[in-house]
């Protein structure tokens, strides 16, 4: 690929990712608990109560915005049971389950590293206090 038609791929691509949709959508995966929500769901569903048990400091709140975002962009699905107390689950979509397959890497590669990044940051932040 010549230099022009690099810089042509590369020009498209960060137009592309400057849509409005794509960087709510990355923003959306990027936040505080949406990955870890894809995550827990990765093996299988789970209704509300377990994921708010199973996802430490997450609140209520929080999480149902969080699978209303999910649900909205199609990477899970929610199923009301017509039981008392009313039952819902939550399941990945195909289209969650391909971006679970994206980010197990990453899953795995955080809790590989997590002693590391942690002893990092001990570092840095005990040079900016002395």
């Amino acid at each position: 690929m010549g230099e022009g038609t690099f810089e042509s791929v590369r020009h498209t691509n960060v137009r592309d990712t400057q849509s409005c949709e794509i960087r709510d959508l990355l923003d959306r995966l990027a936040d505080k608990w949406s990955l870890l929500v894809i995550e827990l769901l990765g093996s299988g569903s789970r209704r509300f109560t377990e994921l708010h048990r199973e996802i430490d400091e997450i609140s209520q709140r929080m999480l149902t915005l969080t699978l209303r975002h999910l649900e909205r962009d199609g990477l899970l699905t929610r199923t009301v049971h017509p039981v008392v107390p009313p039952r819902v689950d939550y399941e990945l979509t195909d289209l969650g389950r391909t971006l679970l397959a994206a980010i197990e890497g990453l899953v795995s590669w955080t809790r590989g590293h997590r002693d590391e990044i942690a002893s990092a940051r001990s570092t840095y932040d005990a040079r900016l206090e002395g």
